[in-house]
């Protein structure tokens, strides 16, 4: 009777394999994946979302732009093994993968042969493979201000009356420039020391401008939708382009850019930015 019961599960579980195979849309792109091997999903955007279908598949996104997926092997019954006699690959699924601004889907299909010649390790989605997805909060993707950031270091400075000047350290604004709902703000460093900078932090809060006696303080701390470089520390010359959602803020307050350093007693900068400056932003 057990044995029964196993052969009719196994029917089932084939049955229902080749009707999901019949549902599958067989125009997607077909990406064969071994028993070994993990497939590397690269997208030139964030991943905002990720669907595999089945659960013969498993995927992590272990930075922001990659999904990784393998095969997972399942010890109780290879569907594979039962289905026919010719070890058909028929174990499939639909990855659908969602960016800022697009989605691709691919079919992933098992493959019980670690020498077979479709077996890939890599895939970069690629625009003929995207469909185009708008989020109603995105109106800017990563890729875009990265793109518009450098476009920002190539300008003039057109800023000379803000600067501060600190513990042997120049900070300086460049540049404010708006390209719909953000702001573009350029700003340059300076080590006149010996001993090189190891950044820490850059902190933005929107503060007063003066502060009153016996008064209640209340920075708002903001914070940048991108950052051009993430560089960790620098010797003589550092430049960087911070991107903000468009943001106002009184006449009586400034913004507040701090650069601290990684150590006890590490050395502090603050440059402040008036809301006239602010105003005085240029278009890209």
């Amino acid at each position: 009777m057990k044995k029964k019961i196993n052969i009719l599960f196994a029917f089932l579980i084939a049955s229902l394999s080749t009707f999901a195979q019949s549902q599958y849309p067989h125009d997607l792109p077909k990406l064969f994946v071994s028993d070994i091997s993990t497939v590397h999903f690269i997208s030139p955007e964030p991943i905002q979302y990720v669907d595999i279908s089945t659960n013969h598949f498993v995927g992590d996104i272990p930075v922001d732009n990659i999904l990784r997926v393998k095969y997972l092997q399942d010890t109780s019954i290879r569907v594979s093994d039962i289905f026919d006699n010719n070890n058909r690959d028929i174990l499939e699924a639909i990855v659908t993968i969602v960016g800022q601004s697009f989605y691709a889907q691919y079919r992933l299909i098992h493959t019980s042969s670690l020498n077979h010649s479709g077996a890939i390790t890599s895939v970069e989605i690629l625009p003929d493979q995207m469909r185009a997805l708008e989020f109603p909060e995105i109106t800017m993707t990563r890729t875009e201000m990265e793109a518009f950031s450098l476009k920002v270091l190539k300008r003039k400075r057109s800023f000379f009356n803000v600067t501060s000047k600190e513990n042997g350290m120049v900070a300086q604004l460049n540049n404010i420039f708006s390209f719909g709902d953000y702001v573009f703000i350029d700003v340059s460093f300076k080590n006149h020391t010996k001993i090189k900078y190891d950044v820490d932090e850059f902190r933005f809060n929107i503060k007063d401008k003066r502060i009153a006696k016996a008064t209640n303080v209340q920075d708002i701390e903001i914070k940048p939708a991108f950052t051009l470089y993430e560089q960790p520390y620098f010797r003589k010359d550092y430049r960087n382009v911070f991107v903000f959602k468009k943001f106002t803020y009184p006449n009586d307050k400034v913004l507040s850019l701090q650069m601290t350093e990684d150590q006890i007693s590490g050395r502090t900068i603050e440059l402040r930015i008036d809301y006239r400056d602010l105003l005085n932003a240029d278009t890209l």
